[in-house]
């Protein structure tokens, strides 16, 4: 084998190569989305680009894609969140003996614990019910707040309009 034949070969699996390390714009946006929700932060059109180092172009057509994708919801204009998706919740129920064991039934799993047990899983999923407050909470504001923005433009554009109005009939302002 020839110098040259093995340098054409070596260039080529250096590209493949390069092409199987390559990730797709819509991969590079979701990542961003998900990396921003492990960060805490809110996955808006500027953060995604931010994060993916994407122009906004090209984020905004990527979000979209994966929303109808079913990848992402969309919870207010700019805003997103990745779509779990996890297995159907399994039946669960939590029984207290009279003897004070607790059993909890999650499917088919059977667990059995003291009543200091329970109480420390009880301390060990509290974080997880802070969560859902504050996840909820964080929503239910967002909401208002687009809410409001949205009327405050509205307001916006009828002043502007009845300022337009004015100047075009100054003898309003004499009455």
């Amino acid at each position: 084998m020839n110098n040259s034949t093995l340098e054409a070969q070596t260039a080529h699996s250096h590209d493949t190569g390069s092409m199987r390390n390559r990730i797709s714009s819509t991969q590079r946006v979701y990542d961003a989305v998900r990396d921003l929700r492990e960060a805490d932060q809110i996955a808006t059109r500027e953060t995604v680009a931010e994060a993916s180092s994407l122009k906004l172009s090209i984020v905004d057509d990527r979000l979209r894609s994966l929303v109808d994708d079913g990848r992402l919801k969309r919870l207010i204009r700019g805003v997103y969140e990745l779509v779990e998706v996890f297995p159907e919740p399994r039946a669960l129920s939590c029984t207290i003996q009279s003897d004070g064991w607790i059993k909890v039934e999650l499917g088919d799993e059977l667990l059995t614990m003291t009543p200091s047990e329970a109480r420390r899983l009880a301390r060990a999923l509290g974080g997880f019910v802070e969560d859902v407050r504050v996840i909820e909470s964080t929503k239910a504001h967002l909401l208002v707040a687009t809410e409001l923005a949205a009327s405050v433009e509205a307001q916006a554009r009828e002043i502007k309009a009845l300022r337009k109005h004015i100047r075009t009939q100054p003898d309003l302002l004499e009455k």
